[in-house]
């Protein structure tokens, strides 16, 4: 066998050992939201009409997301990867132990933090077009509470990435690396 079939066999079996997990939409999403927060909690104090401006593509990307989270690809759903807090509590207790169960999707506890995520940026996004309204303008209660759920979605993050990190260390998978290519390993792998 020469050296370009052997390649092209050892590609194609690489290949097969993967599965589409994350589409196109998902990933986009993703990182779309996370520069464009970035850039949001950046500009909250110097550059207000930027600031405003990179809210509300974060208000139209959590937007997407939740009708995606209806209607998109099977991962992409909520009926997907929302559990019931039982299997939440028992996927994170076997987690601490070294042996929960691996997911082709999100697993128990990703699918909270996505819910989570999108709840807490809900209310950031909603208490920031509150105050630039007439009704909320210069209100200092609902700068308050602008400030808090952008706070609390800040440690939700840090959470998350810590997550993202243990998981990917115990089923020896980079999930990061998934989140830019759509690939993870088959289940039976």
């Amino acid at each position: 066998m020469s050296s370009i079939e052997e390649i092209s066999t050892a590609d194609r079996v690489t290949r097969s050992a993967k599965v589409k997990v994350w589409d196109i939409a998902v990933r986009l999403f993703h990182w779309s939201l996370v520069t464009a927060y970035v850039l949001a909690w950046l500009s909250a104090d110097e550059w207000d009409r930027f600031h405003n401006q990179v809210g509300y593509v974060v208000a139209a990307l959590i937007a997407f997301r939740i009708i995606w989270g209806l209607v998109g690809t099977r991962h992409a759903r909520f009926s997907d990867f929302l559990y019931r807090p039982s299997t939440v509590i028992r996927y994170l207790r076997d987690s601490v132990v070294g042996r929960a169960k691996r997911y082709l999707g999100h697993n128990p506890a990703g699918g909270i933090m996505v819910a989570a995520l999108l709840l807490s940026i809900i209310g950031v996004t909603v208490s920031g077009i509150a105050i630039t309204s007439d009704m909320f303008w210069g209100s200092e209660w609902v700068e308050d509470i602008h400030e808090i759920f952008a706070n609390v979605t800040l440690i939700l993050v840090a959470l998350h990435i810590v997550g993202v990190i243990f998981s990917s260390y115990e089923h020896r998978e980079n999930l990061v690396k998934a989140m830019i290519t759509g690939f993870k390993r088959r289940l039976s792998d």
